[in-house]
């Protein structure tokens, strides 16, 4: 049951949640991101995330989604403290607000909560491989854009709820890895060695360049080693969500070798 029936584009929620979706200096200031589709809104509640509201289009939204997407958001309501709305809105507003082409009918807001790198886990960086591969965390140095931009959640089919995701400087990341002892291996072309070579069994941290310039100086100095992906034809790179999934299932494999070795 909806709290809201909202059929005008000039409401002032509706106009929030615009400048949510638009502006990285708006979910900054109010701590507050959006999430589209019923699937990523499934991962936030999981994540244990608290949802301030849902926007919802009954032509939209599957046959069963008050009494189950809606009563699973009041139950996770209830174990984070954050106060609930339901706002049904008509079709014309919520196409007005949808950012993807496909859709399920459904757009949340939903409570920031910016780890840092004290919160990580000390075992032991684009998300969907490191979801995959049950990577502890993923590390964004210097980020140009914000984690919880719509088209980043997008990208990430909610997998930026399913892993520790921490944004910081290169310095404070090498500083961490350092302190915790876990090995830094860059991935380059240049001065490196095959991957499969390279011991990933221990706390490691792939680093990985941006598609346009590429890892830092500063990486490349701090690494413990320099590792590259053979490339056997005409081009001499991939791209880098390619790169990562490779490399992030080569640690997988050779941990689960010395667990049955062991």
């Amino acid at each position: 049951m909806a709290d809201l029936i909202l059929t005008s584009p000039q409401n002032p929620r509706i106009k929030m949640l615009l400048q949510l979706e638009q502006k990285s200096s708006e979910r900054r200031r109010a701590g507050l991101f959006v999430v589209e589709g019923q699937r990523e809104l499934h991962h936030c509640l999981v994540s244990g995330l608290g949802v301030e509201s849902v926007f919802w289009c009954r032509e939209l939204v599957s046959a069963d989604f008050e009494t189950a997407v809606l009563a699973e958001v009041e139950r996770a309501a209830g174990r984070t403290g954050v106060p609930f709305r339901s706002v049904e809105v008509s079709r014309g507003v919520y196409e007005k607000i949808a950012y993807r082409g496909s859709t399920e009918g459904v757009v949340a807001v939903v409570r920031e909560r910016r780890l840092t790198l004290a919160d990580l886990p000390v075992k032991g960086a684009i998300l969907r491989s490191a979801d995959a591969a049950h990577a502890d965390a993923v590390v964004v140095c210097d980020p140009l854009t914000d984690l919880y931009n719509p088209n980043l959640i997008r990208s990430s089919i909610g997998a930026i709820f399913t892993v520790p995701c921490v944004a910081c400087s290169t310095e404070e990341c090498i500083a961490y890895l350092k302190a915790h002892g876990i090995r830094i291996l860059t991935a380059q072309l240049q001065d490196s060695h095959l991957y499969y070579d390279t011991d990933m069994t221990c706390g490691t941290a792939i680093v990985m360049g941006t598609e346009s310039t590429g890892l830092t100086d500063t990486w490349r100095r701090a690494a413990d080693a320099h590792i590259r992906i053979p490339m056997l034809g005409q081009l001499d790179s991939l791209n880098v969500s390619v790169s990562t999934a490779i490399l992030l299932f080569e640690a997988v494999r050779q941990r689960r070798e010395l667990r049955i070795d062991n």
